[in-house]
């Protein structure tokens, strides 16, 4: 911040891209942005799929915001400090899933192996886009990887399980 005091702008805008606080944890702050999306998913899902959805594409959109302007105001790209885009991952991640225990361990677990692997083209997005879609983008494919391996794992343990685990 160079010196001087931070705005009411700015101060909330670092609130919404640290989770409400939470990529300030010394620790795996992705990991925690990761968890404020659990409670989320569930609310989102209270209303149905059109809820789920839009609701989704919102968050995304003023994620897009908030992190290009975290980034101008830490002065880094996709600084650590940063888990809006962890929230939203998680949200495409469990997208058109019914979130029972199982599913929103599972798609936890999936989620931070593709956020952390970076396969491509999630590591090709994080290293060449800039601003608030450079930041969003990596964890929206991320998240997009993790639900359809969600799907191809609730698939085959339905075959294995009738009725499904």
């Amino acid at each position: 911040m160079s010196g001087r005091s931070k705005t009411v702008m700015e101060r909330l805008v670092t609130v919404l891209a640290s989770g409400l606080g939470l990529g300030y944890l010394p620790l795996v702050p992705g990991t925690f942005g990761t968890l404020a999306g659990v409670p989320i998913c569930l609310l989102l899902d209270l209303g149905g799929w059109i809820v789920y959805a839009s609701g989704t594409v919102l968050l995304i959109a003023g994620g897009v915001w908030i992190a290009g302007r975290a980034d101008r105001i830490f002065g880094v790209h996709d600084s650590r400090h940063v888990v809006v885009d962890e929230i939203c991952g998680f949200l495409v991640t469990m997208a058109f899933l019914i979130p029972q225990p199982l599913t929103i361990v599972a798609g936890f677990v999936a989620f931070r192996f593709f956020d952390i692997l970076k396969p491509f083209p999630v590591g090709y997005i994080d290293k060449n886009l800039s601003g608030g879609w450079g930041v969003m983008l990596d964890d929206i494919a991320a998240g997009v990887y993790a639900n359809l391996t969600l799907r191809a794992f609730l698939a085959i343990t339905h075959l294995v399980w009738p009725g499904g685990l």
